[in-house]
């Protein structure tokens, strides 16, 4: 149990990282909580600092996730008798928690949708290509990264559900039940985003710098 703990606990701070906080403060000595948006996420930096950073944030914010599902899960394994994918579903969630409650900024990080797709690209790659693929189509026509990020949250659990209902791939349970909790939990991080974009009032990315 205590290799599990331990798993948990350097997963959650891999995912804590505040690389967008990070970022600004090496790029442009600012708090990028103070600008644009005011989130600690890679959609703000894309507003504030510009896509070269914004896409350096992503890509790290990324690595969050996949590191502990793909690598440090293996440390729980030790500890305590269960499946992999047990131990990688909670190694996962725990850098996803990491990243939106992170340790180092007063637990307001950002939105999860990075660190989320990290840690599911080691468990449904197929799942996240198709949701990647209806992220970028959704930004590239309207601009919002947050309809984009919720619609390919979405995604995830509804290709699973037809790899295993309609092309009969073995998909386990655990792999559902997270399917479906992670769209939930981003929809819950976007709420503000979600009555914004009812009222109309929504910001879209713009994908150059900020003067």
């Amino acid at each position: 149990m205590g290799y599990f703990l331990l798993m948990i606990v350097v997963s959650y701070l891999i995912g804590s990282i505040p690389t967008s906080i990070i970022t600004g403060k090496v790029l442009r000595g600012i708090d990028i909580r103070q600008h644009g948006s005011g989130n600690a996420g890679a959609t703000n930096v894309f507003r504030v600092l510009g896509w070269k950073a914004g896409i350096f944030v992503l890509a790290v914010d990324i690595m969050k996730g996949v590191i502990p599902s793909v690598w440090v899960y293996k440390v729980g394994l030790v500890g305590i008798a269960t499946e992999p994918i047990n131990a990688q579903i909670c190694a996962g969630l725990a850098a996803v928690f990491g990243h939106i409650w992170t340790i180092f900024a007063g637990f307001k990080g950002g939105k999860g949708v990075g660190t989320g797709a990290g840690m599911v690209i080691g468990l449904a790659p197929v799942a996240v290509l198709v949701a990647l693929i209806v992220f970028v189509i959704t930004v590239a026509l309207t601009r919002f990264v947050s309809l984009g990020s919720i619609l390919a949250s979405i995604t995830v659990p509804l290709v699973l559900f037809i790899q295993k209902l309609v092309f009969h791939d073995t998909v386990p349970v655990q792999l559902l039940v997270l399917g479906i909790f992670i769209p939930a939990l981003i929809i819950f991080t976007h709420r503000s985003n979600i009555q914004r974009l009812f009222k109309g009032e929504e910001n879209k990315i713009q994908f150059k710098k900020q003067g």
